[in-house]
């Protein structure tokens, strides 16, 4: 059996974590979320931490929130999905990549 063909394999379906810097310059459509009229009531602002994968085509096929307010979490997870990113090459191939998103919430 050849383990160099398994290695390879394994080594393309393995998500790459790249930083937020990175992904940052890849995104090709990015989505605002919409404020939730529940936050704005509140006078709710803040910080929310995603975590993001990327698949080889761009799109993201999992969001998942890491910190911040759960009411403005669920907007910017909303939002995150459907965002378009630039696919990740890795040795020539496309691969899934991981990486953080951090959206901000301010009031007007």
């Amino acid at each position: 059996m050849n383990t160099n063909a398994i290695n390879a394999q394994k080594a393309a379906q393995q998500i790459v974590r790249i930083s937020q810097g990175v992904s940052e310059g890849m995104i090709i459509k990015r989505v605002q979320p919409s404020y939730p009229s529940q936050a704005r009531l509140m006078h709710l602002e803040g910080t929310v931490e995603l975590q993001a994968n990327i698949s080889q085509s761009g799109g993201i096929s999992e969001v998942k929130q890491l910190s911040g307010s759960p009411i403005l979490g669920r907007a910017a997870v909303d939002a995150v999905r459907q965002w378009k990113y630039k696919p990740y090459y890795l040795n020539g191939q496309p691969v899934e990549i991981q990486t953080q998103v951090t959206v901000n919430f301010k009031l007007p």
